[in-house]
């Protein structure tokens, strides 16, 4: 797959956090990282969906988790799910020490009533 498919496997991650959340002072339950340009956003049990917000913003439709161990994607133009794929650059997932949800500090202590 190409660039033109929606994969780039030389953009590397933005970050080990949603740089949306990092930049506001916000918390995620999960993230994903963009397959086109290595943007890290939170999932959509998050409370700011940055991940489909990036979607919207840019048209990019592939991500896949940025979870450690987790290997799938998710088309959301189609709204299909992929169990693999093409290789994208390193890292492919947040540090194994960061918390989900995270960041560390940031989670408030009813996180679990706020998920989608």
């Amino acid at each position: 797959m190409t660039q033109a498919d929606g994969f780039d496997p030389t953009a590397a991650p933005s970050g080990t956090g949603c740089a949306e959340c990092e930049a506001s002072g916000g918390w995620w339950f999960h993230l994903r990282r963009c397959a086109q340009c290595g943007h890290v956003g939170c999932c959509d049990s998050s409370p700011a969906r940055h991940a489909t917000a990036h979607f919207h913003a840019t048209g990019h439709p592939l991500v896949q988790s940025y979870e450690p161990g987790e290997e799938w994607f998710w088309n959301f133009a189609t709204d299909e799910l992929f169990e693999s794929g093409p290789a994208l650059a390193p890292p492919h997932s947040h540090p194994e020490d960061q918390p989900a949800p995270g960041p560390a500090g940031r989670v408030p202590a009813d996180w679990a009533r706020t998920l989608r």
